[in-house]
């Protein structure tokens, strides 16, 4: 008997409610105490269907992210509401449509999805529509909408006698502020979507003597995710060989494996709306040249010393600049960079921004770049301009660690014909290293108040590099 696609020795994901109510408390909660309303309805409008250009097919659904936070319903063309002071959640669902049942079946009417989601009160989109519903919810004075500007059809509210006021300052903010600190069971959803990617990525490894193209192996990591449940990716996968790796949001997917010593895959599954992000680079051809493992170890090392500062309060500027010491340290024992040059001089030369030339990490959630990290991409500074979280980290983030050593070779080589790097970077030495193109160990790491749990199951020393890829 052949052996089945999905792996049934994976651990079963979360079960129970998403915690949809207790987010909408903590969202008022939060605007109360930072000078908002205590009365008011919040209310968001779901992602709605899209039809394609020129056809009648839909185009692929993804809820929008504030929307689920506080409904937890993963249906198109839904509504929800929030009362800030009666403290109760209202969802509208799309009525039973025959037409549409013939095409598409029953969809979930309103008693499961009661029973399915977080919410005090269910009703359908023509309650809504009627003004019925919101009538009833707003009384007979005039109350306070709490929305994000173009997440709401605001005529709907036209038919009300008494007009509310509409108040775009405090929702966004609330919820993408809320959203940086996880609840257990987000914790278990981002625990879970690792579970499915760090597997998906052990069958890479274990694929790649058979494959002859980056696509082949980018298949064969959605394919175990699908199998294993997870039929979304939290983002393009990024299937990189070669001097490819070097480029760090590497679009092709496609080349050629012949003649490249390495592959980096930054790849992960979402499972209900909640995402991974790992990245592995090992040897295509079962061992590392001697260039390949002294970065692979150097970036594996930059890893590992951050690792160790990260828990809560420690401010993320400070674990980033952790890996550019190390990084500058190392390349200098390398030969890369002028071994007379100190560990502080060589980090005033800001030539560690060519080799590892964007942030540490980034926050984890319903996004993988996710919300509330207070980014500012003009900082004058070359260290900071694309770190993604800026300040210090709560207990209950994921962060993501993901250093890299990159061999670009525009505009670098260019940089150096002009004389930038003059007494910087040796030359001669670096001729050695183009080839290896980039290595990037990607973690997802839960914060917490003592140190930190690593979410991701995959692991990256150079033994089970080796052994995974030869099969061992």
């Amino acid at each position: 008997m052949s052996k089945p696609i999905a792996n049934p020795d994976l651990p079963a994901p979360p079960s129970g409610k998403y915690p949809a109510k207790a987010h909408a408390r903590r969202v008022a909660k939060w605007i109360a105490e930072h000078g908002g309303p205590n009365s008011g309805i919040i209310f968001l409008e779901g992602q709605s269907t899209k039809m394609m250009e020129d056809d009648d097919q839909a185009t692929h659904f993804r809820q929008r992210r504030h929307f689920y936070y506080l409904s937890g319903c993963d249906l198109p063309d839904c509504f929800v509401a929030y009362d800030l002071a009666a403290d109760k959640s209202t969802l509208w669902i799309p009525p039973v449509d025959p037409e549409h049942v013939m095409w598409a079946g029953m969809p979930l009417l309103q008693k499961e999805a009661l029973d399915r989601y977080d919410i005090d009160d269910v009703l359908t989109t023509e309650d809504l529509k009627s003004g019925e519903s919101l009538s009833r919810l707003l009384g007979s004075e005039p109350a306070t909408i709490l929305t994000i500007e173009d997440r709401a059809d605001l005529t709907l509210f036209d038919k009300m006698n008494a007009k509310p006021k509409i108040d775009f300052e405090w929702t966004r903010k609330a919820i993408e502020a809320c959203r940086v600190v996880k609840d257990e069971h987000e914790i278990a959803m981002i625990r879970h979507a690792n579970i499915i990617s760090s597997y998906a990525h052990e069958q890479v490894m274990a694929s790649v003597h058979r494959a002859s193209n980056e696509r082949e192996l980018n298949a064969v990591f959605v394919m175990h995710c699908h199998a294993n449940g997870c039929r979304e990716q939290a983002y393009g996968c990024i299937c990189a060989a070669g001097s490819g790796a070097s480029t760090l949001h590497y679009v092709h997917n496609d080349m050629p494996l012949t003649g490249k010593l390495n592959l980096l895959l930054d790849a992960g599954c979402e499972w209900q709306c909640y995402c991974s992000d790992i990245t592995r680079t090992f040897p295509l051809h079962g061992k590392f040249t001697k260039e390949s493992k002294e970065i692979y170890t150097l970036v594996l090392l930059m890893q590992s010393e951050c690792m160790k500062m990260i828990r809560a309060g420690v401010k993320w500027e400070d674990v980033h600049m952790k890996a550019h010491t190390v990084a500058a340290e190392g390349l200098r024992k390398l030969g890369l960079l002028n071994g007379s040059l100190s560990t502080q001089q060589i980090l005033d030369s800001h030539i560690t921004t060519r080799f590892f030339p964007h942030g540490l990490g980034h926050y984890l959630g319903m996004d993988t770049h996710d919300v509330g990290g207070n980014a500012n991409y003009d900082d004058p500074n070359p260290f900071f301009a694309y770190l993604r979280i800026r300040g210090e980290l709560p207990a209950g983030a994921v962060v993501t660690n993901e250093p890299g050593i990159y061999f670009r070779q525009f505009p670098l080589e260019q940089e150096l014909k002009d004389g930038k790097w003059k007494d910087v970077v040796d030359e001669v030495v670096l001729q050695r290293y183009w080839t290896v193109g980039g290595v990037r160990i990607e973690d997802d790491i839960l914060v917490k108040e003592d140190g930190y749990e690593n979410l991701t199951m995959v692991k990256s020393d150079l033994d089970y590099v080796d052994a995974a890829v030869n099969g061992h």
